[in-house]
């Protein structure tokens, strides 16, 4: 496997579960009253841009969309909906929102490192603008802490 193909995979599976992981949230709060629904929507809409621009290099490069296993899945959908039981207010919604993207932003970093000396210059810029977009969304979010 090449670095390219590498750091893309990554960027593909971080954001895809990230996304899947917003939209069940956004579903699961939909009727209730969060005041932070609004920051979610907005959160979502970059994701999907992410996602977006991941999938055009990965079209690019000639490279498959891989799928992320179903048991990763399937954890993620069972913690966000004990969490959400268990207390669906903003702050516990932004502080979970925040810690998942901090380890995203440190993943990232990581990989951004990894293969920055080896990867085409484009998809690090698209690692390092994905990283920056979780910086921003935390920020947005720590209003409701």
């Amino acid at each position: 496997m090449n670095e390219n193909k590498e750091l893309l995979t990554y960027l593909y599976h971080d954001i895809s579960m990230a996304l899947d992981n917003l939209t069940l949230l956004i579903k699961k709060i939909n009727k209730k009253d969060n005041k932070i629904k609004k920051v979610i929507e907005e959160v979502i809409k970059g994701y999907e841009e992410n996602l977006k621009e991941t999938k055009k290099l990965l079209k690019q490069f000639n490279f498959k969309e891989e799928k992320l296993p179903l048991i990763n899945k399937m954890g993620a959908y069972m913690g966000i909906n004990m969490e959400i039981m268990k207390d669906n207010s903003d702050a516990r919604i932004a502080d979970m929102l925040i810690q998942g993207m901090t380890m995203g932003i440190l993943n990232a970093e990581k990989n951004i490192h990894k293969y920055e000396n080896y990867a085409e210059k484009e998809i690090i810029n698209l690692a390092n603008n994905f990283k920056k977009f979780q910086q921003d969304s935390i920020e947005k979010l720590k209003k409701y802490l």
